[in-house]
């Protein structure tokens, strides 16, 4: 007799592994060892991650070390200035992490010091151009950079969070399949800021 599957984790679990994975990270206190080729003999044959991790691109930001998570734990996508934008390949890869692969937790990362959220305010500001298609990715986050103007406190940061909760906020409403999970509660979104200097995760 085939004995039964575990049922998938709620997303609260999920997220509460998340949260103890950053601060051992933090803490300087990782239990993840250095890995090796037998590390992915695990998930050889297949992956179901819990949690999705849309995070920046940027070279200074790993979400598997940032959360201390073992091959196979998260399915991380990741972009300059962690948007999902209007291309089908960012947003089908979250849809196919839930619909195929069973995640029910999707976080939003940005990140102290965010280049892509800098370009933003500084050439809005300077109202020009920014050379390629880099234009075309800083224009997601400009409403995000009107939307905050004049608020109290560094503005870079207020931007950068401000752009991870909007992320995360409009990720409940695209596609159909998404938004079904997220108003069940099979799934849940959540934005977060990381700040590089202490390692630590702020949950927004």
């Amino acid at each position: 007799m085939r004995a039964a599957e575990p049922a998938p984790l709620k997303p609260e679990d999920v997220l509460a592994k998340l949260v103890a994975g950053n601060e051992r990270f933090s803490g300087g206190k990782t239990k993840i060892t250095p890995r090796t080729p037998a590390d992915f003999l695990r998930d050889d044959k297949g992956q179901a991650p819990p949690a999705i991790v849309l995070a920046c691109a940027d070279s200074r930001v790993s979400p598997e070390l940032v959360f201390d998570q073992p091959i196979g734990g998260l399915f991380v996508l990741r972009v300059a200035g962690n948007i999902v934008g209007s291309s089908p390949a960012m947003m089908g890869s979250i849809e196919f992490a839930v619909a195929e692969l069973g995640a029910s937790l999707i976080v939003v990362m940005g990140h102290s010091r965010c280049g892509a959220c800098a370009a933003a305010i500084t050439h809005i500001e300077n109202n020009d151009a920014l050379p390629g298609s880099i234009e075309g990715l800083v224009d997601y986050i400009r409403p995000v950079v009107r939307e905050v103007k004049g608020k109290p406190g560094d503005k870079l940061v207020n931007v950068t969070k401000a752009n991870a909760t909007y992320t995360a906020n409009s990720l409940a409403e695209m596609g159909p399949i998404v938004p079904p999970r997220v108003k069940s509660g099979d799934v849940k979104i959540v934005s977060a800021y990381y700040e590089l200097s202490n390692g630590k995760v702020e949950w927004l």
